[in-house]
């Protein structure tokens, strides 16, 4: 089994501001416990207990993404045993973006890169990343990663989804993964009506694949029922051969321990769908057999 969507750090190799920052609230709770390193040993050790023998490292708001991506190279190199490859931080409007990736495509764990559009409706407001959808330089971006055969993981909210389709359309050869189900952000019933008819503009589109992953970050005491509706829309509308697995860890152990996820998971997810969500899909789509 793979696990599609984790991080890691070490805090004396790689600086990251925003796990830094001390008494700053944010979306997905207090980081406190989490301002620590947390490496590959510790993860591998919780995540083959639940049977996973391999995983997707994604990018997490590193100061500099190069020298993050570099990092987990090292610690993928020097760990042949555990098949690890990487989703990297790339500004798909710089100027010298073609400059960028033919560096990151130096990297033999390199298989896509994640620009976030959208975390949250408050931090959203602050950090005006919502605003790439109207650059057209973003979309040139996305294209450009089709064409050099990388992928675009989408983090992005419910509000954003039918904009962001029509900006995808104009992808096509690019594959996407939308990060956390499209973060549905209110857990009432109007607020999962309302996600799940936004997540049929991206369910629509062919090249878009959904994680089911961090579904904690915006219900921290949930319960295996609280992710169900979620679990059976994404199921539903984009079938078990679109859908991957994904812990997010170690920022959701802030709300639970690997084997009470994992065993969430495989309990919402019907049997018959294992093997595509838990290991097919994202060893297809992340290319982790080379």
């Amino acid at each position: 089994m793979i696990d599609a969507h984790h991080h890691l750090w070490d805090l004396s190799a790689v600086h990251y501001p925003w796990l830094m920052a001390k008494g700053t609230s944010r979306f997905f709770g207090d980081p406190a416990s989490i301002q620590r390193n947390y490496l590959l040993e510790e993860f591998r050790r919780d995540a083959t207990a639940q049977g996973v023998t391999g995983s997707v490292h994604v990018q997490v708001g590193a100061e500099d993404g190069w020298a993050e991506a570099q990092w987990v190279q090292s610690v993928a190199d020097a760990n042949p045993d555990w098949p690890m490859v990487q989703v990297v931080f790339c500004d798909l409007t710089a100027p010298d973006l073609g400059h960028q990736l033919d560096r990151f495509q130096t990297l033999s764990t390199l298989r896509g890169a994640r620009q976030i559009v959208g975390r949250a409706p408050g931090e959203d407001a602050m950090t005006g990343t919502n605003t790439l959808l109207d650059n057209p330089r973003f979309a040139d971006g996305l294209r450009e990663l089709g064409r050099r055969g990388l992928s675009f993981d989408l983090q992005l909210i419910p509000e954003l989804m039918e904009n962001t389709a029509r900006v995808l359309e104009t992808a096509p050869d690019t594959q996407i993964a939308l990060c956390h189900a499209g973060s549905p952000h209110d857990r009432s019933a109007t607020g999962l009506a309302d996600w799940a008819q936004a997540l049929r503009h991206l369910s629509a589109l062919p090249h878009v694949t959904c994680k089911l992953s961090g579904l904690g970050m915006f219900k921290h005491d949930w319960r295996p029922e609280d992710l169900r509706p979620i679990i059976e829309v994404c199921l539903d509308q984009f079938g078990p051969d679109r859908c991957m697995f994904g812990s997010n860890f170690p920022v959701d152990s802030l709300y639970s321990d690997y084997e009470t996820l994992f065993s969430a998971h495989a309990l919402l997810v019907p049997k018959t769908d294992h093997e595509q969500v838990f290991e097919t899909v994202s060893r297809r789509f992340y290319r982790l057999d080379g």
